[in-house]
């Protein structure tokens, strides 16, 4: 059985050097990004199982990759981070297919335990 494919999307490298190898040591094959636009082409390459993306960043935000996504590979569970949780910004996510929102900070434990999750409803 193949690996269960994970794309961690976030302008703070940080996040995506934490979560990489909790990730892997779940069983999951992750790739990292920092921009956006780079994010973006990758995902026209190949679609991931789930996708953890940051709200706010330079170029494309985190809506406008959840909504790239959920036309072009709608199985993908997205789940969005940020550290600008509003009610709206929230709604606007699930509105377009988020699987989850959660607002920084958060403990990379729980990031993966959802990510863990999304992998398994995704089938």
């Amino acid at each position: 059985m193949s690996k269960k494919s994970v794309m961690v999307l976030d302008d703070e490298p940080i996040v995506g050097d934490r979560l990489k190898p909790v990730l892997e040591r779940e069983g999951f094959e992750v790739e990292t990004f920092t921009e956006s636009e780079a994010a973006l082409q990758r995902l026209k390459e190949k679609s991931f199982d789930v996708l953890v993306t940051d709200m706010k960043m330079r170029g494309p935000t985190g809506m406008d990759v959840l909504r790239y996504v959920k036309d072009s590979a709608p199985a993908t569970q997205v789940i969005v981070i940020t550290g600008y949780a509003t009610i709206e910004t929230n709604r606007e996510a699930e509105a377009l297919g988020a699987y989850q929102f959660i607002a920084k900070p958060f403990k990379m434990a729980e990031l993966a335990k959802l990510v863990s999750q999304a992998a398994k409803e995704r089938g």
